[in-house]
C-alpha cells in the first residue's frame, strides 16, 4: 500500500523518535516495571497523545491508517509505551464519539497534552473474553450515578487522570451495559497493585475497586443499554492498532537478529551465511510484510467505513499477534543463548509479544467474530 507523503514523514520521525527517545529507556523500564514519563512528554511535544482527538479540541485527529503506523513505530521502540499510548487513545475516541459537548469541552483539550491520561476498564476478574458478563453496576440515584464493582488489567491504571467505564445499570441484565466518564480521583475509587507480569512489564497494568463511587448523570456516555455496541466499535481501531503494535515489535525482532547474524561468526563464517538461518529470516520477513499490508488495509477500510472493516480489523489482529510470536521465537533461536538472557533486546521483545494475542481479544475472540462475518 502506498503512504502519502504526509504518512511517510510521520513514520519517518517517529520512528527516528522510538530509536533515540524510547529504544534506549526500555531494558531499565522492563527490569524496573517503570513507565519511562519522559518519553509520554515527549509523545505528547510530537502531538501523538492527541491522535484521536478532534481538531476542533486541539487534536491531531489522525486518519486511520496513519494512527496505525504511529503505533507500529512507537512499539518498535517498546511495545509498552504503544500499549499506553493506545489505551489512552481509545479513551478520547470514546469521549469524542460519544460525550456530550460540555464533557467533550472539559476533558479533550487537557488529554491532548497527554495529561490527564485515559485509561478504558472494560475487562473484570471473571468476565474478560464475555463483557456482557460483567457485575460492575451502576445505579442511578436522582442526579447521580452509584458504581460498585471492580475491573481488572486496566492499563494506565495508576497513571490515568480519567476512566472510561463499562458497566450495567442492572446486574442482572445484560443488556443493561453503558458507558460512563470516571475521574481517577472520585471518591470510593482504589487502584490496585501493579500486575506482576510476564512480559509488557513497564506497562502499568492494575485492578480498580468500585465501593460506591458517585459520579454525576452527565458523565453518562451512551444511553443506558448501548455501552456493548459502543465499545465494540471503538475495539475496532483498537485492534488496528494492536496488529500494528505487533509488526513494529515483529521488525524490531527482524531487525536485531539480522544485524546478530552479520556479526557472529561459527565455522569460520558469518551465520547469516548458513542457509538454515538465511531461511529463518526469510520467513520472518515475509510474515512481517503481509501482517504490515493486512493491517493497512484493514485501516483502509475503517477509513472508508466498509462493511468489513471489523472482520479485517480482527483478521489483522489474529495475523499480526501470531507472527509476532513466531519471529520473536525465531530472533530468540538466532541469538542462540544470547537470546536468552535479559542484556539484549529479544529476550525482552519475547516475553512482550505474547500480550498481543490476549489483550483487546484473544485470538480466538478474533477467529470467532471472522467466522460470523463469513457466516452470517
Amino acid at each position: 500500500m502506498e503512504l502519502t507523503a504526509e504518512q511517510e514523514a510521520v513514520r519517518d520521525v517517529v520512528h527516528e523518535f522510538a530509536l533515540e527517545e524510547i529504544r534506549p529507556t526500555a531494558l531499565e523500564a522492563d527490569e524496573t516495571e517503570t513507565f519511562p514519563e519522559e518519553v509520554w512528554d515527549g509523545l505528547a511535544e510530537m502531538d501523538l497523545t492527541s491522535l484521536t482527538v478532534p481538531e476542533k479540541y486541539g487534536g491531531y485527529d489522525a486518519d486511520p491508517i496513519t494512527y496505525a503506523i504511529v503505533n507500529e513505530e512507537v512499539a518498535y521502540g517498546m511495545l509498552a509505551v504503544a500499549t499506553a499510548l493506545s489505551v489512552h487513545c481509545l479513551a478520547t475516541s470514546c469521549i469524542a464519539t460519544f460525550a456530550d459537548d460540555e464533557q467533550k469541552e472539559r476533558w479533550l483539550p487537557q488529554m491532548a497534552t497527554g495529561r490527564p491520561v485515559g485509561a478504558f476498564a472494560l475487562s473484570e476478574p471473571h468476565a474478560g473474553s464475555n463483557p456482557a458478563e460483567m457485575t460492575t453496576e451502576a445505579v442511578k440515584d436522582g442526579d447521580e450515578y452509584v458504581i460498585n464493582g471492580d475491573k481488572q488489567w486496566i492499563t494506565n491504571g495508576h497513571r490515568a487522570g480519567v476512566i472510561v467505564l463499562f458497566a450495567k445499570t442492572d446486574r442482572d441484565d445484560p443488556s443493561t451495559v453503558t458507558q460512563f466518564l470516571v475521574p481517577a480521583d472520585a471518591d470510593g475509587l482504589t487502584v490496585g497493585e501493579k500486575e506482576d507480569k510476564l512480559g509488557l512489564r513497564a506497562s502499568d497494568t492494575t485492578g480498580l475497586h468500585f465501593d460506591d463511587v458517585r459520579i454525576p448523570a452527565e458523565n453518562r456516555l451512551t444511553e443506558e443499554g448501548r455501552g456493548l455496541s459502543a465499545a465494540f466499535e471503538i475495539l475496532t481501531g483498537g485492534r488496528v492498532a494492536i496488529a500494528a503494535q505487533s509488526v513494529g515489535l515483529a521488525q524490531s525482532a527482524l531487525d536485531e537478529a539480522i544485524a546478530y547474524s552479520q556479526e557472529r561468526e561459527q565455522f569460520d563464517q558469518p551465520i547469516g551465511d548458513i542457509q538454515s538461518i538465511r531461511h529463518k529470516l526469510a520467513e520472518m520477513a515475509t510474515r512481517i510484510e503481509a501482517s504490515r499490508l493486512l493491517t493497512r488495509e484493514a485501516a483502509r477500510k475503517r477509513a472508508a467505513n466498509e462493511g468489513d472493516a471489523a472482520m479485517f480489523a480482527s483478521m489483522a489482529k489474529y495475523f499480526a499477534s501470531e507472527s509476532a510470536m513466531f519471529v520473536t521465537n525465531e530472533a530468540v533461536q538466532i541469538h542462540g543463548g544470547y537470546g536468552y538472557v535479559t542484556e539484549g533486546e529479544v529476550e525482552r521483545l519475547y516475553r512482550d509479544a505474547k500480550i498481543t494475542e490476549i489483550y483487546e481479544g484473544t485470538t480466538e475472540i478474533q477467529k470467532k467474530i471472522i467466522a460470523r462475518h463469513l457466516l452470517e
